[in-house]
């Protein structure tokens, strides 16, 4: 992670589970890692707990709510203000509402659609946009996705736009090597992993809901050190796409 020392991450929804293990770990492997979420003040104190264990690298939190682009544009300007560009951008926000296709609200797939597809192709292309206004070509764009984009889960409106999401993959390398440019993309597809996301997709409170104690799971450090090891690849080396799981789970 040398290479990586002192350089800009960009995390989406750094607030809590994936997205707050990899800020914690880049900023604990010397990265400025810019975190964002609409809960800005879970990013402050996690920013408190790295000072305070006197981590090599900062976070710097910034309030975003990915699902205004007005937001996304100030956070971006403010990041050029601060940091002049984004060296590695972490599309990591991501939800999903219950429902299916069939009695499932409007309203919730557009919120899905505007931050697991929108705000992830924004938050791509202004980045790359800061690395070529900077002449810097060794990039990486890393999307965390799911399980989800490979096989149709109960979910099916979220698994759609995950599937997005390994076709956008595909698409940005093609852009990208027809561009000349050496920036790298991976994505990264868990399957179940203990945090937020179940306990919200079914609007329950994750204090009290007992679900992963029912479903071993993968816990969200597992996936920060995936993040991690893609960044370690010499730049001559693209992983393209992790797949991984508890040991335990069926599908």
């Amino acid at each position: 992670m040398e290479r990586w020392v002192g350089k800009v991450a960009l995390v989406t929804g750094a607030s809590v589970g994936i997205g707050a293990a990899t800020a914690r770990a880049l900023v604990r492997q010397g990265m400025t890692v810019v975190g964002c979420a609409r809960n800005v003040d879970q990013i402050k104190a996690i920013q408190k707990e790295l000072e305070a264990e006197s981590a090599t690298g900062r976070l710097h939190p910034i309030q975003c709510d990915l699902t205004k682009r007005d937001q996304i544009s100030a956070m971006f300007e403010e990041i050029r203000q601060e940091h002049k560009l984004v060296h590695v951008c972490i599309n990591n926000a991501g939800l999903s509402f219950d429902g299916s296709l069939i009695n499932g609200s409007p309203a919730d797939w557009q919120t899905m659609l505007d931050v697991n597809v929108m705000a992830l192709c924004i938050c791509t292309q202004e980045s790359i946009k800061m690395m070529k206004e900077n002449g810097f070509d060794e990039g990486h764009i890393i999307h965390l996705s799911s399980m989800s984009g490979h096989r149709v889960s109960g979910q099916h409106f979220y698994s759609g736009t995950k599937f997005m999401v390994r076709a956008l993959t595909e698409g940005l390398r093609k852009d990208l090597r027809s561009m000349k440019s050496s920036i790298r993309v991976t994505e990264i597809s868990p399957g179940l992993v203990e945090m937020e996301f179940s306990p919200r997709l079914r609007r329950e409170d994750p204090a009290t809901d007992d679900f992963y104690k029912k479903h071993p799971s993968l816990k969200a450090e597992d996936i920060a050190d995936e993040v991690v090891h893609v960044l370690q690849r010499p730049q001559n080396v693209e992983i393209h796409d992790i797949l991984l799981r508890p040991t335990t789970q069926v599908m």
